[in-house]
């Protein structure tokens, strides 16, 4: 069976997205003819925005996990990890002093971010890795961004070694790119790491169309070994769910929310709904300061707030909800956003409220499986009609979008020249 050497930083017991792609992609790979071995960062050398150990019954016994030590940039902002911002300080919107000068440190000394103190580790454990198991093929997973370094130095030392760069969000166009005050000088050495990985790369994926359409602008010539693998569910985390009768209206949010999130014209909608039966149900984490604005906004009707909770019972919350509500930030070039959970959502067969932009992917994929519609962040009216209407969920075939037929697609990535 040919290997695959997966550089990702985010690896159990971190819980998020990005975990979970390519920990469902090492799952279903032997059934394609790859064994995966994973290279990751030591957990307790690594900063997780969240942790969940449940993820771990997912990882394969027969797949190796090898774990570096790292150097922790972050640990001269707090010594306590679970206050370092998540998204690399993007989550932290203060406009103090120490707010300001941790974006700006950040932005401007740690190109393309600090959690590259895990690079000098991982690139000497892979050389050894390519050797000692005789990889076909290496990945290298972003974000965060720093990854792809890795992998840059790994093809320049082993030229004829396949390399695939996996960028699974934008890189110098991420909506928070400006919190972090880059110069001009640090704009342009972010922006030549980018290209330089865009070109040097054997294979470049990207999880959706108008992502890739953004990288091969910057180098052209990457369009024709660019691929688009889109995010997606695993179809036996949604086996055997039972659901329980209610006669409460659940709309259920799942995911982080920050300012960049608009919620203000759903909350009119929701204050606007002429029924008492209505539970605005969040899970994850939620600031204290929006927390407030929702309850006030809910003009009487039930909130509840659930902090991070493991995979499996996120899924479950979703498998019990009336309505799901997916949010897009609202920032430049947020067409291109699709959130990992979007996928679970349709796996769950409950109808999606998205809010964000109409002519957006997410919004395409959702009118395409007539799983529900996507709403302007002010369209107070019809948002409210939405959620008031009786909505019947589309049954078509969303298996394109299994773990297991993505997992195959990019199999043919790995055995593609």
């Amino acid at each position: 069976m040919k290997k695959a050497l997966i550089i990702t930083y985010y690896w159990s017991p971190s819980g998020g997205a990005g975990v979970q792609r390519w920990l469902k992609f090492a799952k279903y790979l032997p059934e394609f003819g790859w064994e995966p071995v994973i290279l990751t960062v030591a957990a307790e050398c690594a900063v997780y925005p969240v942790i969940d150990h449940s993820l771990k019954s997912e990882i394969v016994e027969s797949i190796r996990v090898y774990r570096t030590a790292a150097t922790d940039w972050f640990r001269f902002y707090s010594a306590d990890r679970s206050k370092i911002p998540s998204a690399g300080f993007a989550s932290n919107h203060g406009k103090s002093l120490k707010n300001r000068i941790s974006r700006f440190v950040r932005g401007n000394f740690f190109i393309p971010d600090p959690r590259r103190g895990w690079n000098r580790f991982a690139f000497a454990k892979a050389c050894e890795i390519i050797e000692s198991e005789k990889i076909d093929v290496v990945v290298t997973t972003s974000p965060p961004h720093s990854t792809q370094l890795i992998g840059l130095k790994l093809k320049k030392r082993f030229k004829e070694l396949k390399w695939i760069a996996d960028l699974r969000d934008p890189w110098t166009d991420i909506y928070y790119y400006d919190m972090f005050y880059p110069t001009l000088i640090s704009r342009k050495i972010d922006g030549a790491y980018e290209k330089s990985v865009l070109k040097n790369a054997d294979k470049i994926i990207t999880v959706g169309s108008i992502l890739r359409d953004l990288f091969v602008s910057k180098a052209p010539a990457t369009a024709s070994k660019t691929e688009v693998i889109t995010n997606g569910f695993d179809e036996s985390d949604f086996e055997n769910r039972v659901q329980c009768e209610s006669s409460t209206f659940t709309i259920t949010y799942v995911g982080t929310l920050s300012e960049k999130y608009r919620i203000d014209g759903y909350l009119e909608a929701v204050a606007d709904l002429k029924r008492d039966d209505v539970l605005l149900r969040f899970v994850g984490a939620v600031p204290e300061s929006i927390r407030a604005r929702i309850v006030e906004a809910a003009n009487g009707k039930q909130v509840e707030f659930i902090d991070y909770v493991p995979h499996n019972e996120a899924i479950n919350y979703m498998a019990n909800s009336s309505l799901l509500l997916l949010l897009i930030p609202d920032a430049a070039d947020n067409r291109l956003i699709i959130t990992g959970k979007l996928f679970e959502y349709i796996a769950s067969r409950k109808p999606i409220l998205c809010i964000g932009p109409t002519d957006g992917e997410a919004a395409g994929i959702i009118s395409k499986l007539n799983n529900g519609a996507c709403f302007d962040y002010s369209d107070r009216e019809n948002i409210a009609r939405f959620i008031s209407d009786n909505h019947s969920v589309g049954s078509g075939d969303i298996s394109e979008f299994s773990r297991r037929s993505l997992t195959e697609r990019l199999a043919g990535v790995f055995d593609s020249k």
